[in-house]
């Protein structure tokens, strides 16, 4: 019988953005950059693919996410020659690259990640097939279109998803990115981790569910007032009421690393019995 790896059958989608609380919280956008590393790390440890819904800007998560699967390669079970991580990129995101870019881009990543361009209604688009690329702005509702159409694709081929930090102004689409991706999950009942600590977005929304008093700034954005309905049972990852709580009080990665893959070493087990 083959060794399996525990989480070699899980796709795991992963939402963060700058987070607006980090200054207030002491901690810098060093934090959010270790956070997300470490959750990476030991979920390719253990087997685990990757998806984030991302653009690829210099210094960004994206980028992040393709040094770190170069470095720690997903340990994946004999015969699995799926990538580490899958990078989506939502359409108007990827208009205005070349072809020959994108593709160049593919072959150096070729083994560990991947990048998928999205038309706009959320299908892979392969890039000699995409058209030129093209300058012209697009509009407000081609962002939104498009990047919903994203995250519902993302949402569709993953098992679950992890969110922290999160902005809530200056975002495109129809809330924030951070916002609509949970949502998604939710409404779908994917297993879901808050990853609270870091402020932003997440916090608001662990607020929303009742896992936390709003001791944060009391902000506003689109979208919000949808996660009201919702409560920690939806959250179906596979921790207790007090360890979603934990979870998204603490600042420390290395509780929060071991929350999350405690609850989904719960969840294999349960799957398993």
């Amino acid at each position: 019988m083959n060794y399996r790896e525990p989480l070699s059958q899980r796709a795991v989608a992963i939402s963060i953005s700058t987070s607006p609380d980090m200054a207030l919280l002491g901690l810098g956008p060093e934090h959010l950059d270790d956070a997300m590393t470490e959750v990476a790390r030991h979920l390719l440890a253990m087997g685990a693919r990757l998806l984030y819904g991302g653009d690829l800007r210099e210094h960004g998560f994206s980028r992040l996410l393709f040094e770190l699967v170069a470095r720690h390669r997903r340990d994946a079970d004999l015969g699995d020659e799926r990538v580490g991580v899958s990078n989506y990129l939502a359409w108007p995101v990827h208009a205005h690259l070349s072809a020959d870019r994108l593709i160049e881009l593919s072959n150096a990543l070729k083994g560990s990640a991947e990048v998928l361009c999205m038309g706009p209604d959320g299908t892979v688009v392969l890039p000699e097939a995409r058209g030129p690329a093209t300058t012209a702005p697009a509009t407000d509702k081609e962002w939104a279109d498009g990047l919903t159409a994203m995250r519902m694709a993302v949402r569709s081929a993953s098992d679950a998803r992890i969110v922290l930090g999160g902005t809530v102004e200056g975002f495109k689409g129809r809330m924030p990115g951070v916002a609509e991706e949970a949502l998604l999950s939710l409404e779908n009942e994917q297993p879901l981790f808050l990853l609270g600590g870091f402020g932003g977005c997440t916090f608001d929304i662990a607020v929303e569910l009742g896992l936390t008093p709003n001791t944060g700034p009391n902000r506003s954005w689109l979208g919000r007032g949808r996660f009201s309905g919702f409560s920690v049972d939806s959250l179906r990852n596979g921790l207790t009421a007090n360890e979603n709580k934990a979870l998204v009080a603490t600042a420390h990665i290395d509780q929060a690393v071991a929350l999350v893959l405690r609850g989904f070493l719960r969840q294999e087990k349960i799957a398993g019995n």
